[in-house]
Order: structure tokens, then C-alpha cells, then sequence
């Protein structure tokens, strides 16, 4: 190749690394080995550099990548699951979701646990949020379904003859029993777009950023839809809590889809992250 087309490819690919405006998020400390107080300092500079809510989730989602995997590993900080309700140190699926919401949506560690509150738990009957277990959003499809912070947007992108649907009562086994003893379940037609109709089209309808719910039809018997969650990042990359690999990755959407587990899952859900 001669020496001028190095130098264009070479100034090019600089050009192109400076205008990440993402690329201060790489050089910050490890946010799970963070305290408290040190998180204090860096959760302003988020709003300050990214004061577009949308950028500002992706760039705190490229700051968690790496994030030690911990299953269920948020509770109420007492009764009956004594885990704190907000952690950044470990995340599952679903953890990683949320707290990276409540995150973008404050400047201290404080405020963060506030608003956890108000994504990971249901109104009583006087609107009033409590952290309790039983007022704890368990099932993603019913959070997709009923809570505005994160609404269902599947039927936004495929028309409906490329949609499968299964009503379903959420938290009862086909034995009759609850599969979580929340005294409560819920009937609800659940929409999702099969996994071999997903392509490229769909995902270009996508916005910048969005969650993604897993389909498995093998949970539908104990009350459930949804096997595993994450986000979508630029209609291409994954970025999830996977439990493979111990860890907060990110990874191309597709080729996780495709890949050689992808009879794990039978669907998927997409779902809007709406700022309070």
C-alpha cells in the first residue's frame, strides 16, 4: 500500500477515535470498586458531559461493562431479602437495568437509592412506593407491560403477523400454585417477535438505546416469560449482566442471538427507557 494511503488510513482512524464522545467514559476507574463518596464525585460529571439522558445511559452502560455478575442480588436491606437496594459493585440481568437507570438519573449515590425506589417497586393503593418484597416488580413482562419508565415498544417495530402471543398468568405454576409467594398474580397477553424473524430491519427502527427481554418458552409452565434482559446500544451492540460470563459484556446483538446457544430463547421483547 503506498506510504500516502497509510497516512490518510492512519489519520482517519485518529479522526475517528477523537470524536468518540464516549471516550472520557474509558479512561475513569472501575465504578465496582467505587465507594460511596467516590462515586459522588464522578456521577455529576455524567450529567455535565452528557446532558442528553440517552447518551448519558450509554455512556454509564460503557462504564459498568466488567461488572462482576451476582444473581438476585437486590432486596429490600431488610425482612425477607436483607440485600441493599441499590449495589454497584455486582449486577444480574435485571439489576444492571435498573440501576444503571437510577443512576443516569442522579448525582449522588443517595439519590440513586431513591430512585431505584420508584423503578423496582410498585404504588400502593394511595400511589405511595415502598421498597417491600412484595411490592418488588419480579416479572419483567409485567414491568414491560404496566411500568411507564420502561414501556413496551415491540409492536412498534414488527407488523403483526410476524408477532407470537401467549396469554399467560403471571407467578401461577400449572399446578396452581404461585412460583413467588407474593399473593398476587396476573393475567396478561404477552406480544414478542419470534427469534428467527429478527434481522437488520428491525433493529434499524430501533432508538439509540433500548431494552431488550428474552423470550423462553420452557418458563412459560411456571408463570413466567422473560429468561434474561439487557440493553441495546447504536441498534447493534448488547451490553447485559451474563451470568457465561461472569460479568457486565458487551457484545454484538446478532451474533449473540445467532450464536451457538441460541436455542436458549425463543423471543424478544423491546422495550423504551423514558426518564422520569
Amino acid at each position: 500500500m503506498p506510504r500516502t494511503i497509510v497516512y490518510i488510513v492512519l489519520i482517519f482512524i485518529i479522526a475517528c477515535v477523537s470524536n468518540d464522545p464516549f471516550k472520557w467514559v474509558h479512561a475513569l476507574p472501575d465504578p465496582w470498586n467505587l465507594s460511596e463518596r467516590q462515586l459522588n464525585l464522578y456521577l455529576p460529571q455524567f450529567h455535565n458531559k452528557f446532558p442528553d439522558y440517552k447518551n448519558r445511559l450509554i455512556a454509564l452502560n460503557l462504564w459498568r461493562v466488567g461488572t462482576p455478575y451476582g444473581i438476585f442480588c437486590l432486596g429490600e436491606g431488610k425482612g425477607i431479602d436483607p440485600d441493599p437496594i441499590i449495589r454497584i459493585d455486582t449486577s444480574d440481568c435485571t439489576v444492571h437495568i435498573l440501576t444503571t437507570m437510577a443512576l443516569a438519573e442522579s448525582q449522588t449515590f443517595k439519590k440513586a437509592q431513591e430512585e431505584m425506589i420508584d423503578l423496582h417497586y410498585k404504588p400502593d393503593n394511595e400511589g405511595r412506593k415502598k421498597p417491600t418484597y412484595k411490592s418488588r416488580w419480579h416479572y419483567t413482562s409485567n414491568r414491560l407491560l404496566n411500568n411507564p419508565r420502561t414501556p413496551d415498544i415491540t409492536s412498534k417495530l414488527a407488523p403483526s403477523d410476524l408477532m407470537e402471543s401467549v396469554q399467560i398468568e403471571i407467578n401461577r405454576k400449572q399446578n396452581g400454585a404461585e412460583f413467588l409467594d407474593l399473593d398476587w398474580t396476573s393475567n396478561q397477553l404477552v406480544s414478542f417477535i419470534p427469534i428467527i424473524k429478527i434481522d437488520e430491519d428491525i433493529l434499524e427502527k430501533l432508538p439509540k438505546i433500548c431494552g431488550v427481554a428474552f423470550v423462553k418458552k420452557s418458563y412459560f409452565k411456571n408463570g413466567i416469560v422473560i429468561a434474561h434482559e439487557g440493553f441495546i446500544i447504536n441498534k447493534k451492540n448488547l451490553i447485559h449482566a451474563s451470568s457465561k460470563e461472569n460479568r457486565t459484556v458487551n457484545v454484538d446483538f446478532l451474533s449473540y442471538l445467532f450464536g451457538n446457544d441460541s436455542s436458549r430463547f425463543d423471543g424478544v421483547m423491546f422495550y423504551d427507557i423514558i426518564e422520569r
